[in-house]
């Protein structure tokens, strides 16, 4: 595989948090779009996840939204998608988001966010797949992650080497090239 064509990423749908991480979803928006890499993502229409949704879509690329029956209306499913599924619950969502995807971007989120996250590690450590996971931790957001991360390891119920199976970057201008650099490494 020499370029990602479609990443999945993972993010919050409240707009309680920091506006600043609805502008980071939009810049990464951009970037997907500039790069023509279709976006798959949660489906929803507010917070992280409207934001980024609808800056890929103002700057005219590809968004596949998933979510479930029970979350269109709370999640308010995002109607200007270029491909909307709706499935029956979370694990086809998240089944469906992850076979559909090259990649794994995650994003400021809440505990939605955190459980996909542990999700796909969990999934690459196993061998489920074997694709790059890039945590953008902007402004430290994710720094008490990488401290259970290392809790994890320092206790004994992670192995030190596990910890390359995701990278943590600081800004978004740095989550294609740090997936370009995780494809290339020997398996």
């Amino acid at each position: 595989m020499n370029k990602i064509e479609t990443i999945c990423v993972y993010c919050g749908a409240s707009s309680n948090g920091p506006a600043y991480h609805r502008e980071v979803a939009k810049d990464l928006g951009v970037i997907l779009a500039r790069e023509k890499i279709r976006l798959v993502y949660g489906g929803g229409s507010t917070g992280v996840m409207g934001a980024l949704a609808d800056s890929v879509i103002n700057e005219g690329g590809f968004v596949t939204g998933i979510i479930p029956e029970f979350l269109l209306s709370h999640e308010m499913a995002h109607q200007g998608v270029n491909e909307l599924k709706i499935v029956k619950d979370m694990h086809e969502r998240k089944a469906l988001m992850a076979s559909k995807s090259q990649g794994f971007v995650i994003l400021p989120g809440g505990i939605g966010t955190l459980e996909e996250f542990f999700e796909i590690v969990t999934w690459k450590q196993l061998g489920v797949h074997n694709k790059p996971i890039v945590v953008l931790n902007v402004m430290g957001f994710w720094n008490n992650l990488t401290t259970i991360i290392d809790s994890l390891i320092t206790s004994g119920y992670m192995r030190e080497e596990n910890k390359e199976l995701l990278k943590f970057v600081e800004k978004t201008d740095d989550i294609l090239p740090q997936m370009q650099k995780i494809l290339e490494q020997p398996s």
